[in-house]
């Protein structure tokens, strides 16, 4: 196959993906929109790469996410009662070295390291813990530091899992005390939990949790109820801890897509037309109570599925979803593997990205989305990378901001002036003001860029020239009589006036 021949090939199927919705998709560009994407480590992509090699994976993943505008990621950092951090309470993963308890040589902080790489490309990032999860099934040896040796009483054994028991108050202690630790100790935007909490059910296999029952469930009309209010207990004791700590830390959680099945007629919980595994009755994550009581402060649906799909419709449960989970900011989570090689129904020539994106961009509630998973978009699989730098998410978003957390715009920056710097290039620099309140810290700074005559509206994303933590800009180019205006963010994405350079 000749170069061109490639090239061509390439072209036509971008073309497939965006030409149809390119138009409509350009219209209606965002300013402000969540756009995350999911960095595993429980596949062990990263297992024994040693510090350079995971260190350059991971940048790799992160400028593909940067070129598509993502704005937030979230990072896996205890998979199984382990850590990818220095952790006095629980051993290092083996998903790191590939011996769990061994510390990786050299050493080197990997939280610490993906916090300072988003940050410096004005991303945030979100610390992405599992709650119960202690052995999963491919580990064969647990590490002497590990904390089921401590108090083997306190898990269970469910097929080849390990399982913190959620029916003992003691665990619910521990794993805040675990998410303390993460908390006080790293500057993370976000705390994040996913979709396991009571084990995604065997055939035959019965949870083995009867004594603890009778043990702590008194009041309680069935097993069911009490395991519920176990998980929901935690999620609370997890809201109320980082809140004392740091109230600006955003918590957040990944459910499985299905909150639960069309009840029978009478039933007062709702649920969707579909006919999968369940949120509420199979995993007994009572998710839409935390949501209405404000235990979470965002939401992101694993809506894995096609359009279409007969067990599980993308667009029945994005719909559910919209009407029921409002609540807090919803955010979507898409499968990009199963998007791009699925057929739009009305257009089998297109993918379904389109779709799902203005299904996403129109109903109402919905802020974002989130991108299962990062490897998918640095490799560029059916071209979702390039179809979002080019046609869906051609400029920087701004983060939605959580007003019930604060609402307050920051204080704008001063002094912003274009000074000469090495060479023949320019520098854009401007000053910030102190203060003493960390919700009002300036974290994040917007550079916008107008032509020469031009008139300056901050409301159009195509102006925004960067998102930086950083107090200046290298310009590139020549001087060509564009206006330069400079606004701060705050640790929730309020924005101040704007400054033009002078």
């Amino acid at each position: 196959m000749t170069a061109k021949i490639r090239t061509f090939l390439a072209c036509l199927a971008l073309w497939c993906i965006a030409a149809q919705p390119m138009e409509a998709s350009e219209a209606t560009q965002p300013k402000r929109e969540f756009r995350g994407s999911w960095i595993q480590c429980v596949n062990g992509q990263f297992q024994a790469l040693g510090r350079d090699q995971m260190q350059a994976t991971l940048r790799r993943h992160l400028d593909a996410l940067q070129r598509c505008h993502v704005n937030a990621v979230f990072f896996q950092v205890r998979a199984e009662g382990d850590a990818l951090y220095p952790s006095q309470l629980e051993p290092w993963s083996r998903f790191l070295t590939g011996q769990q308890g061994m510390a990786p040589q050299p050493y080197w902080d990997p939280l610490q390291w993906m916090i300072d790489e988003c940050h410096s490309r004005g991303m945030e990032l979100h610390a992405w813990i599992n709650p119960y999860r202690a052995k999963t099934a491919g580990t064969a040896v647990l590490a002497a530091t590990h904390p089921y040796f401590k108090h083997p009483e306190r898990f269970f054994q469910y097929g080849k899992l390990l399982l913190f028991n959620p029916g003992v108050p003691e665990n619910r202690e521990y794993i805040c005390e675990v998410v303390s630790d993460i908390v006080s100790r790293y500057d993370i935007d976000g705390l994040h939990i996913d979709d396991y909490f009571y084990p995604y059910p065997e055939a035959g296999t019965e949870i083995p949790d009867q004594q603890t029952y009778s043990q702590y469930g008194a009041g309680f009309s069935s097993i069911q109820d009490w395991r519920r209010d176990n998980v929901s207990l935690l999620i609370k004791d997890i809201h109320d801890t980082i809140l004392r700590l740091k109230p600006w830390v955003k918590f957040g959680i990944s459910p499985f897509g299905i909150y639960h099945n069309q009840p029978e007629e009478g039933s007062l919980l709702p649920g969707s037309n579909t006919h999968g595994l369940q949120n509420y009755d199979d995993l007994y994550a009572d998710i839409l109570q935390w949501i209405n009581r404000g235990w979470v402060d965002y939401n992101i649906p694993q809506i894995y599925w096609e359009i279409g799909h007969k067990t599980a419709d993308y667009d029945e449960l994005i719909h559910w979803w919209s009407k029921y989970a409002s609540g807090r900011p919803l955010y979507i989570g898409q499968d990009v593997e199963r998007t791009v090689k699925a057929a739009d129904l009305n257009n089998p020539q297109v993918n379904q990205l389109p779709e799902k994106l203005r299904l996403q961009r129109t109903l109402p509630g919905i802020e974002g989305n989130c991108l299962w998973y990062s490897a998918a978009v640095a490799n560029n699989t059916g071209n979702i990378l390039t179809a979002l730098e080019k046609v869906y998410q051609p400029y920087p978003a701004l983060v939605p901001p959580m007003r019930f957390k604060d609402k307050a715009a920051p204080k704008p920056v001063k002094g912003v002036k274009i000074l000469p710097a090495d060479g023949n290039g320019r520098v854009l620099v401007w000053l910030t003001k102190d203060t003493k309140d960390e919700m009002q810290k300036p974290v994040r700074f917007v550079v916008y860029r107008f032509a020469k005559g031009e008139k300056a509206d901050i409301s159009d994303p195509a102006k925004i020239l960067a998102i930086t933590s950083q107090p200046f800009l290298n310009l590139s180019g020549p001087a060509d009589g564009s206006t330069y205006m400079v606004t701060t963010l705050d640790r929730m994405w309020n924005e101040s006036k704007p400054k033009k350079a002078k």
